[in-house]
């Protein structure tokens, strides 16, 4: 699963830190979720979202759809 974290995070300038101390998670979840290295729990996928008001589908590219 892709992710806009690292861009929504620029553009709304906040640091790994600053972004991890609202989520409430680490700043090293923060790095490995821009590195697509991790993917999140649902909570913290909503957390993240809601920090930048919007839905999760705008922060998270589902990519293997095939259950559809």
């Amino acid at each position: 699963m892709k992710n806009k974290i690292k861009e929504l995070r620029l553009d709304h300038e906040k640091t790994q830190q600053e972004l991890a101390d609202l989520v409430g998670v680490s700043s090293r979840t923060i790095i490995s979720l821009e590195n697509q290295k991790y993917n999140p729990s649902v909570l913290i996928a909503h957390r993240i979202a809601s920090v930048f008001g919007l839905a999760i589908e705008d922060v998270f590219i589902f990519e293997d759809v095939d259950y559809l």
